[in-house]
């Protein structure tokens, strides 16, 4: 009897560290003087841990390039917003006297990147996981891949929204830069919907290129 050929698994070792060498730039200008040292920990924690957690299964699952890069930019969008507080990020106050907006929409951009990011990564979680992928020569992908991914991602701006609310009970008129409502009363409403429609931009434009980028990974 022939033995079995081994099934192959992309170690993503190397992927982490070009991800790390060129994001230690960015987080290093981050962490020097930033505007309030509380808020930059709040900011940055994410991006901490989530590199953590993407070293610690790198042999078991790494991801994918297309993946890495959406991480990456969630994280320098997360670096700036920790250094200036987010009611204060230049990119924002740019666009607040070209636009004529009444407040500094940064955080936004940042709150579509917590839907836009989470709703690739846990599609390609379930395409590589879960009876939702794509089967080799039959059917596509399940037509509540698209769903999950956004309920996820509603669930996870929710969570969020809700570690938002504790910080400020807990740390009073000191969250406010956390916070970076400005005064807005639907600051929270407005957040959770540009979370959706940012996990909702990236399934609809980069599906079918994450279906590739996915079916490229070997093992």
């Amino acid at each position: 009897m022939a033995e079995a050929t081994p099934v192959t698994t992309r170690d993503g070792t190397r992927d982490l560290l070009v991800f790390a060498a060129l994001l230690a730039p960015v987080f290093a200008w981050s962490a020097w003087m930033p505007k309030e040292r509380v808020t930059w920990w709040l900011e940055v924690a994410p991006v901490v841990l989530g590199y953590g957690a993407a070293c610690g299964v790198r042999r078991r699952f790494a991801l994918t390039r297309m993946l890495l890069l959406a991480l990456w930019l969630h994280a320098v969008i997360l670096l700036a917003g920790g250094h200036f507080t987010y009611a204060e990020v230049p990119l924002g106050e740019w666009c607040r006297e070209w636009f004529g907006w009444p407040r500094n929409n940064y955080d936004k951009l940042g709150h579509f990147a917590q839907g836009f990011v989470p709703a690739l990564l846990v599609r390609e979680i379930l395409l590589r996981t879960s009876p939702l992928g794509p089967v080799a020569g039959g059917r596509g992908a399940s037509r509540w891949l698209g769903f999950l991914c956004v309920s996820v991602a509603l669930a996870f701006s929710a969570l969020y929204e809700l570690i938002e609310w504790l910080t400020a009970v807990v740390s009073g008129d000191g969250a406010e830069a956390f916070l970076g409502t400005q005064g807005y009363i639907w600051d929270t409403q407005t957040d959770m919907a540009m979370a959706l429609l940012g996990a909702v931009v990236a399934l609809v434009f980069l599906g079918r290129a994450q279906d590739r980028a996915v079916a490229r990974m070997p093992g």
